[in-house]
């Protein structure tokens, strides 16, 4: 019997999800790139140029600004979302009543299940200067005068780092609780034997144990480094563009509102291959295929 009839039937249950890809992803991908090497319109022809609209991209000092952007936010990101969830988890791991810890991890995965929208309009009221909880808070300490947040430049970076991990910390921290449920219990009681305290079971038994989870979870986290998009359109302003404008609202402010498509699929397929190479040499550098 051949692989094919003795596999059949998985193969026919792959097919929908084969389908699927091609259609909404594999076909609008090189669909891109095709719009990439052209002077796209919609209506009458589309001349071929080539790598045109890859050197607009890269003469554009614009897209070397918001290039600047997307780094420093996304290795803020990364640094801060990395630690954050594990200190978190390795904190609930050590409380006792149940129900306390069933409470607080409810309250921190639930920015998760938000959409942008709607955490950007929750910190949006909390940062504000006019009632803002924030602001009401530092007058009480002796504040002067409000601090307008979302109109500082000097905060906006941070303030996109800390509302990213706030929002994603709950879902990270589940993961990482998940894991350390699955510790064998053999290990604790072992090094409990030799004589180790609760820090050296943290330090020498738990966070060993969790480097599969960091692993994935930096991965996850690079891929999505590069692809910023509904945070900054939601919180960005005129007044702090320039600080926290990324590759993403650049590809659309010359897709959507400049049409120019060209440039934009240009600017697309960049990120799309920066995103390769920054995952590839995580992999590598992480190794992340080894045990």
């Amino acid at each position: 019997m051949t692989a094919w009839a003795r596999y059949r039937v998985l193969y026919v249950m792959m097919l929908p999800i084969v389908i699927y890809f091609a259609i909404f992803s594999y076909f609008p991908l090189f669909k891109g790139l095709q719009i990439s090497m052209q002077n796209f319109r919609m209506i009458g022809n589309r001349p071929f140029v080539g790598l045109k609209n890859y050197q607009v991209v890269w003469h554009d000092p614009v897209f070397w600004r918001v290039l600047e952007n997307t780094v420093v936010i996304g290795i803020g990101m990364l640094i801060l979302g990395f630690f954050a969830p594990i200190i978190a988890a390795l904190s609930l791991n050590e409380v006792r009543q149940t129900w306390f810890k069933k409470v607080t991890q409810m309250v921190i995965y639930l920015p998760h299940l938000f959409s942008w929208v709607v955490v950007g309009g929750i910190w949006i009221l909390m940062l504000s200067p006019d009632g803002g909880f924030i602001n009401e808070l530092l007058k009480v300490l002796g504040t002067a005068k409000p601090i307008h947040f979302w109109a500082e430049v000097d905060y906006a970076r941070y303030l996109m780092i800390l509302t990213n991990t706030w929002k994603e910390m709950g879902f990270t921290c589940i993961l990482y609780l998940a894991s350390i449920v699955s510790i064998s219990p053999s290990l604790y009681e072992a090094a409990h034997m030799d004589g180790a305290g609760r820090w050296q079971q943290l330090r020498y038994v738990t966070l060993p144990q969790l480097i599969p989870t960091m692993k994935v979870v930096t991965l996850l986290n690079m891929i999505g480094m590069l692809r910023m998009f509904d945070q900054m359109m939601i919180l960005s302003n005129p007044a702090i563009a320039r600080k926290v404008d990324v590759l993403m609202t650049y590809t659309y402010q010359k897709g959507i509102l400049e049409f120019n498509m060209g440039v934009a699929s240009a600017a697309g397929f960049l990120v799309v291959l920066a995103t390769l190479i920054l995952v590839f040499a995580t992999r590598k550098l992480i190794r992340y295929d080894e045990e």
